[in-house]
């Protein structure tokens, strides 16, 4: 059994290996990575997932990264300028694949990296599902295409088994909420994300479609429209709401309020793509 353990973790060691052979090399250069390494990642990745609970319960200090897309060089850079684990914890918001050019590197090094420190640093690295982790969205907007010419449609079926196993939310120090989208107006209290059960997809409507495309809004007062046609908007005053009605119990028995903490502003950026902050919460468009 431990020769297993350590071959299996050789095996996760010689992928990211890989993947981080081309830093410094010219931004867009391909990283060749075999079929079955690519899966051997899906299906433990997913393992770990859903030994996780759906809500993470994390502590401070931890970099809270935003929308990466594709975009494998500024995600490598990230981890320069930031510290590459285990030298710093991290929390990602999802939206790893689709619109960038290389979707197969970025989520295999971030799984890889998940992989690679959860035996010896299992608080140091967490990942949350984005709207992008969805097939229905990640097959239009570039992912699938990218799995298909690279790989094989099958490959595209595993990492979306994968995806339907991500945990939704994140609390940091029992006071910021952290999460792709935003709030919902059916959530009233932080064991309904608990309840939600994985694998899932994410549905068209719900608390679990909330999570992961409303949008806040500085001019909005309450709930509104999303001009995207899913979800909704919601104002300062949603933001503020939780403070003084999320309560829950922990597992020292403590009862704790939380204050939650959504940042995907509008302000300072003509797109939404360039909105992209290190904070705990992000958002993105279901157009491409």
């Amino acid at each position: 059994m431990a020769q297993m353990a350590t071959s299996s973790t050789d095996a996760v060691d010689a992928v990211l290996e890989k993947l981080l052979s081309v830093r410094g090399e010219r931004p867009g250069k391909q990283v060749a990575l075999e079929d079955n390494e690519i899966r051997m990642l899906c299906i433990r990745a997913r393992e770990v997932f859903m030994a996780q609970p759906i809500l993470l319960e994390l502590e401070a200090p931890i970099k809270i990264c935003g929308d990466v897309h594709g975009q494998y060089h500024d995600l490598l850079r990230l981890f320069e300028y930031g510290g590459f684990p285990p030298e710093a914890n991290y929390l990602f918001l999802g939206d790893y694949v689709d619109r960038g050019k290389q979707s197969l590197e970025t989520i295999c090094l971030l799984l890889a990296v998940l992989l690679a420190f959860k035996i010896k640093y299992p608080e140091n690295f967490f990942i949350l599902r984005g709207n992008h982790e969805c097939a229905s969205i990640n097959r239009i907007y570039g992912f699938y295409d990218e799995c298909k010419r690279r790989y094989n449609i099958k490959m595209w079926k595993t990492f979306t088994d994968c995806f339907n196993c991500l945990p939704v939310a994140a609390i940091v120090d029992e006071k910021i909420f952290c999460c792709h989208g935003g709030l919902s107006p059916e959530l009233q209290q932080l064991d309904q994300i608990k309840k939600i059960v994985r694998p899932t997809d994410v549905p068209d409507t719900g608390l679990l479609c909330d999570l992961l495309w409303s949008d806040p809004d500085k001019d909005m007062v309450g709930w509104g429209e999303n001009d995207r046609g899913v979800s909704f908007t919601f104002g300062e005053d949603i933001v503020r709401a939780p403070a003084a009605r999320w309560t829950w119990t922990w597992s020292a028995g403590r009862t704790r309020s939380s204050r939650t903490a959504t940042s995907s502003s509008r302000e300072g950026s003509s797109s939404r793509s360039s909105r992209r902050r290190t904070t705990a919460a992000s958002s993105t468009t279901r157009a491409a």
